[in-house]
This record gives structure tokens, sequence and C-alpha cells, in this order.
């Protein structure tokens, strides 16, 4: 009985947990900013474009059939800033992570091969 209401409490608390904004929020006084990413097979749609300084979090759910990658890489494209990789179909995963000010490109890999789907990120002073 006791393994069944803890199992029941453990479902409820995923449940709501997996629910994610559809734009780019920043609670009350925490400075943290949710941007919901969209990854499918043949695009990459970020709920935007460009965030303040600091916690950054990239809710990232694959509605495709391939598995897919998200990254957030300098301007020129050569180095990984973060990333997170083998979100498969219908997967939600997030990426977290302390952004500096400055330029970068953000990349869904459908597929986990290629260059990517890559589209401008902009970081602004806090």
């Amino acid at each position: 009985m006791k393994t069944a209401v803890l199992a029941a409490a453990a479902a409820v608390a995923l449940a709501v947990t997996g629910c994610t904004a559809n734009a780019a929020t920043s609670p009350t006084g925490s400075g943290a900013v949710r941007i919901s990413v969209n990854a499918t097979d043949d695009a990459c749609q970020l709920s935007a474009t460009s965030a303040p300084a600091g916690t950054v979090t990239f809710v990232v759910a694959n509605a495709g059939t391939k598995i897919n990658e998200f990254y957030l890489l300098e301007a020129d494209g050569q180095q990984v800033i973060a990333e997170v990789e083998d979100i498969g179909p219908g997967v939600t995963r997030q990426l977290v992570l302390n952004a500096t000010a400055g330029k970068y490109l953000t990349v869904c890999k459908p597929g986990m091969s290629g260059n990517g789907i890559r589209a401008a990120f902009e970081v602004r002073a806090a």
C-alpha cells in the first residue's frame, strides 16, 4: 500500500514538472530565463532569439522522428559552449547554463549528423 501511494505521488510530481512555458520567461527576482525549443526533423524553433546574461534554461522538446541534439555555439560556429545530446522522439530535455553576454548560434541536429539547423542567438548584458 505504501509503495502504491509513493508511486502515485511520484507520478503526479513528474506530470507537474513536465509542463514548460511557450515563451522566454524570467521568474520574479531570480534572473533565470526559460526558452522553449521545438526540435523536429527539419526545423528548430526557439521561443526567443535573445536572453539577458545569467542563468538560461533551454527546454528542448523533440517533436520529430529522429534522435536530436541541441547546441549553443560561439558565433563562429567552431566552439561548443553547451550541449544536450540523445534527445529521443517525444522526449524533452533541459540545457541549463550561465550565459555571458555575446553573440552565439543555436543548433538542432536531427539524426545527430551534419551541420544541423542553425540560428543566431544573442545574450544581452544584464
